[in-house]
């Protein structure tokens, strides 16, 4: 048995806070809150601010928050190291681990939907798939273009491609293999895993407001990323050799900043696209996060009302334990 404040809890199966929704909302601001409250750590999941190098166009938190409360799972790998979900999964779970087994409350705070389940649920496995439905896919990715693939795949599981991005060529065509492949969409697929192996007791707190509220914060943020330099920032990422092409420079923001200085694109048009684009990815998160069924719901200033959840929760589970 461990303490966490003045409760009790269980080390095998250990108690944590998970902050969820779009970009943009506050999720750093509340998990802070929770965190300083509660005798907290954040560990981030967020895909992007993984990377060394890339603060200003993945919003990192800043040095003042970061002193206010200890942050985890940021700045961990170089842009051109490879990562994933079930890398992240094993690294943060080493973390809520250390954190629990010293009586810290681990709150974890991100938009990146995926690292979050796999992190508290494991990830969906299926070896479906068929090496012919899988070149013949190749082929005609190559011949129509990812767009023209990832239209079917609206057709045929219109929930999986809520949740990856239309250019996420390996996505697009494993969900469009396992669909022809079976019959069955990878949505009903992954609904029916019984995650029935939780590793932790969570709760989830997402934030959600009016959909225009959010996107006027968007707009707003993406003029204070670039005021902030996030020119300069991608010019000095490709100075040291990182590719346009990496799959963190892909990324919103970055492949945006790099097509205009690449002269693929021009000033306006880059920051109207780049609006778009994270207003887009924001609807995505969304869509994520509104499937799961176990996340409360709260507007970001709603402040109160979480931590008496919070509380509430932690007290359940010093009662149980």
């Amino acid at each position: 048995m461990y303490e966490i404040g003045s409760m009790s809890l269980k080390p095998e199966k250990p108690a944590i806070i998970a902050v969820c929704g779009p970009t943009g909302i506050g999720k750093t601001s509340t998990a802070i809150t929770i965190a300083e409250a509660e005798h907290g750590q954040i560990i981030g999941a967020d895909s992007m601010q993984i990377y060394r190098h890339m603060d200003i166009g993945t919003a990192k938190p800043t040095a003042a928050e970061q002193a206010r409360v200890i942050h985890h799972m940021v700045d961990v790998v170089d842009p051109d190291e490879a990562f994933d979900a079930a890398r992240f999964s094993k690294m943060a779970g080493g973390v809520i681990t250390d954190l629990a087994g010293r009586g810290i409350l681990p709150v974890v705070a991100g938009g990146t939907g995926l690292y979050i389940t796999a992190l508290t649920r494991g990830l969906f496995e299926t070896d479906a798939g068929n090496p012919e439905v899988r070149a013949s896919l190749k082929a005609a990715a190559e011949k129509k273009g990812i767009t023209v693939l990832f239209g079917e795949l609206e057709k045929v599981d219109p929930q999986t491609a809520a949740r990856i991005h239309p250019n996420d060529t390996y996505r697009v065509l494993r969900a469009l293999e396992v669909f022809k492949t079976t019959g069955r969409p990878m949505s009903q697929m992954q609904a029916e895993h019984a995650f029935a192996d939780e590793k932790y007791r969570c709760l989830k707190i997402g934030l959600t407001m009016d959909r225009e509220k959010l996107y006027e914060r968007i707009n707003r943020r993406v003029d204070v990323m670039i005021d902030q330099g996030l020119e300069a920032e991608v010019r000095q990422l490709l100075d040291r050799g990182y590719a346009p092409e990496l799959k963190p420079m892909q990324s919103l923001g970055y492949r945006h900043m790099a097509a205009y200085l690449g002269g693929q694109m021009g000033w306006d048009v880059m920051v109207e696209t780049l609006k778009r684009d994270t207003r887009r990815y924001a609807k995505r998160q969304f869509t994520w996060f509104r499937a799961d069924k176990d996340v409360r719901w709260f507007q970001p200033e709603e402040t109160e009302e979480m931590l008496a959840l919070v509380r509430g929760f932690l007290e359940e589970e010093r009662v149980s334990g």
